[in-house]
């Protein structure tokens, strides 16, 4: 791996020196677009609306425009910002981790320490995993202001970039406001069928079908070309029954299912 960004956890007067990785990676197969009828590929220019020439993308720059008047933005002006010049992960308060909704969650990072000692960094680790807190901090990364998440994952520190409050949307369905009763009956079958599909999590059972098929697909396109036949490659579609069942008879047939299997 690759670091993508140096800097210093701050909290108090400590500091602690750290390097960050992208935790994640994007495993999909990339996929061109091509014009259908003979196969060339698509190409895109930027250009520019007035002279209508090509710009180059070291030509271009960002703007804001608020419907009278346009400001242009260089990367040096944007580069000038005093967030966009820190190097720091400021902790600014450590709060329950229970409290940090996962819907705030976006992308991870590893952090790993710069410095000969790895004091401070466990020190902070330990401390994070002893008194079950999560530290809140701010920090800036490619041009934007984050808040973000300190938490602990094994032996590694990894910073977890949240969304702000306002990019959370706020939901309310109408729907849900009717009232509905449950039966003892249907709660008792609801949690039977819960318990049918009861495990420990483990991700490496998982796998993504899709990019699996497409893969397959894209083979078998390879070796037969257009002549490929689809149904014979992947097989006939199962398609339901149509049949609508009531509440209780769906979860009734779904915890039997799951017991048949279980015992098979």
């Amino acid at each position: 791996m690759r670091s993508i960004w140096k800097g210093a956890i701050t909290f108090g007067l400590v500091n602690v020196p750290v390097k960050a990785y992208s935790a994640t990676e994007d495993h999909d197969i990339a996929l061109h677009q091509v014009h259908a009828t003979d196969g060339g590929r698509i190409r895109y220019q930027r250009t520019c609306e007035l002279d209508g020439e090509a710009v180059e993308y070291a030509d271009i720059a960002k703007a804001f425009d608020d419907g009278e008047r346009t400001v242009v933005l260089t990367a040096e002006d944007i580069a000038s910002l005093p967030a966009e010049k820190s190097r720091e992960i400021d902790v600014v308060e450590f709060v329950p981790s229970d409290q940090v909704d996962p819907i705030m969650f976006e992308k991870a990072y590893f952090l790993e320490p710069d410095s000969p000692s790895t004091k401070a960094y466990s020190l902070l680790r330990r401390t994070l995993q002893e008194t079950q807190r999560t530290a809140i901090v701010q920090f800036a990364l490619r041009q934007k202001t984050r808040l973000g998440a300190l938490r602990v994952r094994g032996d590694i520190i990894m910073l977890q970039a949240l969304l702000w409050d306002d990019e959370v949307r706020q939901a309310h369905f109408p729907s849900l406001d009717e009232a509905v009763t449950l039966s003892d009956r249907e709660m008792s079958m609801s949690q039977s069928l819960v318990k049918s599909f009861e495990s420990d999590f483990q991700p490496e059972k998982f796998t993504d079908e899709y990019q699996a098929q497409l893969r397959t697909l894209i083979d078998a396109k390879l070796e037969k070309g257009d002549s490929l036949d689809t149904a014979e490659t992947f097989g006939e579609r199962e398609t339901g029954s149509g049949e609508v069942l009531d509440l209780m008879e769906a979860l009734r047939l779904s915890v039997e299912k799951n017991r048949k299997k279980a015992t098979a």
